[in-house]
């Protein structure tokens, strides 16, 4: 069964409602087994297992959050060769301003060399229904890249 990772880092409500949408949206994909980890406890293990990644931040002084940053620190070079071609989609929300996180996320990603496969989803203020449904849409769009 293939298997889907979200790495997230989640520290406000916004995030948690954002976050439960994306589990919403796994869950309309059968057939696909689905791993939700904390940025900070999520390792090279869960990736190396992971057939697709959504990554999920908050967007912090024009910056993703310092706990996926840390992720991407501690799998950087032991997943660096092994996961060449990684199906993922992220989204991030910010008070008024997500373009240098998602800037930063796609460096790193294009450096690891996976494959966006869902647009990257920029979130600003409280999320309404069309943004929780964005959501969805992505995580079901990775999903079914799998």
């Amino acid at each position: 069964m293939p298997r889907l990772l979200v790495v997230h880092h989640t520290p406000s409500p916004s995030l948690q409602a954002v976050l439960e949408a994306v589990r919403e949206g796994v869950a309309l994909v059968d057939g696909v087994e689905l791993t939700v980890r904390p940025a900070l406890s999520a390792g090279p293990a869960d990736v190396l297992a992971a057939d697709g990644v959504v990554l999920g931040t908050p967007a912090n002084i024009g910056y993703m959050s310092g706990a996926l940053k840390h992720f991407f620190d501690t799998v950087y070079y032991p997943c660096l060769d092994a996961t060449v071609g990684l199906p993922y989609g992220v989204y991030v929300h910010g008070n008024d301003d997500t373009a240098g996180a998602l800037t930063s996320i796609a460096r790193i990603t294009g450096a690891l060399r996976w494959k966006q496969v869902a647009a990257p989803l920029s979130l600003t203020g409280t999320p309404g229904p069309a943004d929780l449904e964005a959501c969805r849409e992505l995580a079901a769009t990775v999903a079914v890249s799998i």
